[in-house]
């Protein structure tokens, strides 16, 4: 589904990342995690087009996605259904325009069905009771799971993506959260979370990447990465509050 060949990435004269390499199947549950500017997010921008490696190549489905124009680009992205952390709601939208607006987008629904489809998707996330509320109006982890619900309409993907879904919330909605993209992923679709948050990142996956200073230095199960003795990830870990298993 997604390989990584060697990639490299820089800033202006600031390296991101520096030959990365990995393959990630369509049905894997894979956390990346690693410290603020390591470049998680540009993981995942790099994965879906919106920037353009520096050297290296990434291919989605056996097509290489580098020299893609921005039309062949939409047919990739569409494999996809991404949650950003930062702008996820038009806020000038309620909630049900928010998730009706790619359905308008991309489809030929009539009115009757994008409002049955809306509040399909809304219910899945428990949160159809918000359909008429403005995103300022909705909690932290409400806005959230509207803002997966918008990721899944308009058409069926083929996996998810999450940067730093649980970024900001309290314990409780971490949880909800949690759940949710675990009971999404029980479709048989894998993910792929950006997160630094280790707790969470326990809870929903079953592969582990680690990223510093632009490099891969983990890749590994759960039961690797809770045992490691690699020091830099112990280093993070222990500033993570996370217990290492002896």
């Amino acid at each position: 589904m997604i390989v990584f060949d060697k990639a490299c990435f820089s800033y202006g004269t600031r390296q991101i990342l520096k030959d990365v390499s990995f393959s990630i199947d369509k049905n894997e549950r894979v956390a990346i995690l690693g410290e603020s500017g390591g470049g998680k997010t540009t993981v995942l921008k790099l994965m879906l087009g919106l920037i353009r490696p520096d050297s290296g190549r990434i291919l989605i489905d056996g097509e290489e996605i580098n020299d893609k124009t921005e039309d062949e680009l939409r047919s990739v992205r569409m494999k996809f259904s991404i949650v950003f952390q930062e702008g996820a709601l038009f806020d000038s939208l309620n909630v049900k325009e928010n998730v009706a607006f790619c359905l308008r987008e991309y489809t030929k629904m009539s009115e009757e069905e994008i409002d049955r489809k809306v509040r399909e998707l809304l219910r899945m996330v428990d949160v159809e009771q918000a359909i008429d509320l403005m995103p300022e109006e909705l909690s932290g982890g409400m806005h959230r799971r509207v803002a997966i619900a918008r990721s899944l309409a308009a058409f069926e993907s083929e996996m998810f993506l999450y940067d730093e879904p649980t970024a900001g919330l309290d314990p409780a909605n971490s949880d909800i959260i949690c759940k949710l993209i675990l009971d999404l992923s029980k479709k048989g679709r894998g993910f792929v979370i950006i997160t630094h948050k280790v707790t969470d990142a326990l809870k929903v996956a079953d592969r582990f990447m680690f990223l510093k200073e632009g490099i891969i230095i983990f890749d590994g199960n759960k039961e690797q990465f809770s045992r490691t003795t690699l020091p830099e990830l112990q280093v993070f870990l222990s500033e993570s509050n996370f217990v290492l298993k002896g």
